[in-house]
């Protein structure tokens, strides 16, 4: 078995073991959560280590027929653009399993749903076939609603549950239609997605079908992210969801749907690409505007956070309707620095909320007296909000600017106020009525993080967001080839006339990435 069946086989594995184990066996179901999700994290570090930059192509495949007569296999493998996914997704799974330990009640439903959840998505992100993608997104997705409606909080956990259901369902199934449409006229007769992009970029679509599917698949996969304005299943599901389900949807498995349009649309069907990029820079202005707009009004931390998480999904759509080497290298590399940051965040509100029972910012301040290790990793998370250097998140963001600024001129300078003005309001913000201030005296019973094992999972994120800040090239090295293939194969780099109605000016779109990556 090569380390990327570890990675996600190893969680379900964990969830197999979990249920077979009596329910009174409570620390034997915790030491199975751990074992299973720590032994996904190190084969994650294996893969990375083992990752061959020289190479081209997928790494690591294993390929099973399945359904032959239908073209489905088992076929599983990465390049640069999943592999940092899945790095990031097992290290917040780690840190999503290490912060469950407050859960008492129905631990072996608890753990079982987690391993689930986690099994599902890193099988997601590995998986080259079209079935076993969107089997395993669904494997990821039904836990999600059952933890926020058993382990909730809030009065309106039913409703937040009902809420992010239905969009998410709706989502799913529109994502599915263009996936269907998509094999149904692709003519290869098969779900592999090596096989089927291969297959379309010989023998383009025609446009008319290109135009029909692809909005299915960005709006499809756009609800799943919280593409504005389909977007307020978001805050209020991670709002009331316990801390491990919200680091883990909000971290990793909402970047499902970015994957899927980088994965299966752009490379597929370029000519409606083209004709979207218009619609979609406006679209995610929405997310980083107006939901950043949104965040500033909160009162409870956690909806500030999930308001903010939508908020910087904008910056990854962008990347996306950049259609540039730089863009998309942005994107992948936002998408892993903000499943970091909000599984930290996430954490953190999570266990100042276990210690105080509430997250309305007005009741709370002074707290770094009592909670100078959460205060500090609370400050310094909400800096990494801000895009401030030294996190993942600039450089991230920076590529995105870099990528979308020929073509995209006016969302870029919207997109970089939002960040740098309306981020830092409502992130500073949070910081001071929070941590600062005179403490309340019923806050004096607060206690900070005790000891290295709980300090562990926030320590880790952190560092995480720090490497990849200071040195981004660990992640632009493997990310960049795979995407300067995707973008020469679809077409991406060549003038656009031809390509884009209404476009006056032939213009590169696939710039080098700046002096960031050397």
């Amino acid at each position: 078995m090569t380390p990327l069946l570890y990675i996600f086989g190893l969680p379900l594995l964990g969830a197999l073991l979990v249920w077979l184990v009596p329910r009174n066996y409570r620390f034997v179901i915790r030491l199975i959560a751990l074992g299973s999700s720590l032994g996904a994290l190190v084969s994650a570090l294996v893969l990375f280590y083992r990752f061959d930059l020289q190479q081209t192509g997928y790494q690591f495949v294993t390929h099973v027929p399945w359904v032959e007569s239908l073209g489905i296999a088992f076929h599983v493998g990465v390049d640069g653009i999943n592999l940092a996914l899945l790095f990031m997704g097992a290290m917040v799974t780690f840190a999503a399993v290490c912060v469950s330990r407050h859960i008492k009640e129905r631990e072996k439903e608890y753990y079982l749903l987690l391993l689930l959840m986690s099994g599902g998505i890193l099988g997601a992100f590995a998986s080259l076939d079209l079935f076993f993608l969107y089997f395993f997104h669904e494997l990821a997705l039904v836990p999600t609603f059952i933890m926020i409606g058993v382990w909730g909080r809030g009065e309106r956990r039913n409703y937040a549950t009902f809420q992010i259901t239905l969009y998410l369902s709706l989502g799913a199934l529109i994502a599915l239609a263009g996936l269907v449409l998509l094999y149904l006229h692709s003519g290869a007769r098969t779900f592999d997605l090596v096989v089927l992009t291969r297959q379309l970029q010989e023998q383009p679509m025609p446009a008319d079908l290109q135009h029909l599917i692809f909005p299915l698949l960005l709006f499809g996969f756009g609800i799943l992210v919280s593409l504005w304005p389909f977007h307020s299943w978001a805050p209020l599901g991670y709002g009331s969801a316990p801390p491990a389900v919200a680091m883990m949807h909000a971290g990793v498995i909402k970047k499902f749907g970015l994957y899927g349009l980088i994965r299966v649309a752009l490379p597929v069907l370029p000519q409606a690409a083209w004709s979207w990029v218009d619609i979609l820079s406006v679209l995610c202005l929405g997310n980083i505007l107006f939901c950043g707009w949104v965040a500033m009004r909160q009162r409870d931390l956690n909806l500030l956070i999930g308001n903010s998480s939508v908020a910087h999904m904008g910056f990854c759509f962008l990347g996306l309707a950049s259609l540039s080497v730089a863009g998309i290298t942005g994107c992948v590399l936002v998408m892993v620095a903000h499943g970091l940051l909000a599984a930290l965040t996430f954490g953190l509100s999570g266990y100042l909320n276990q210690q105080t029972q509430t997250l309305e910012m007005k009741d709370l301040g002074g707290l770094w007296q009592r909670m100078p290790y959460v205060g500090a990793a609370l400050m310094m998370a909400m800096f990494a909000g801000c895009g401030l250097p030294g996190f993942a998140n600039f450089p991230g963001e920076l590529l995105v600017m870099f990528g979308a600024w020929k073509t995209l001129p006016m969302p870029v300078v919207l997109a970089a106020w939002g960040a740098l003005v309306i981020a830092a309001i409502y992130m500073m913000g949070a910081v001071r009525e929070v941590l600062h201030g005179p403490l309340a005296p019923r806050w004096n019973q607060a206690q900070d993080v005790p000891g290295w094992w709980a300090k562990l999972p926030y320590t880790l994120l952190l560092t995480a967001l720090l490497v990849f800040g200071f040195y981004p090239p660990l992640l632009t090295r493997t990310i960049e080839p795979a995407v300067t293939a995707l973008v020469r194969k679809a077409g991406y780099d060549v003038p656009l006339p031809a390509k884009a109605k209404g476009r006056a000016t032939a213009e590169k779109a696939a710039p080098s990435l700046p002096s960031l990556q050397r």
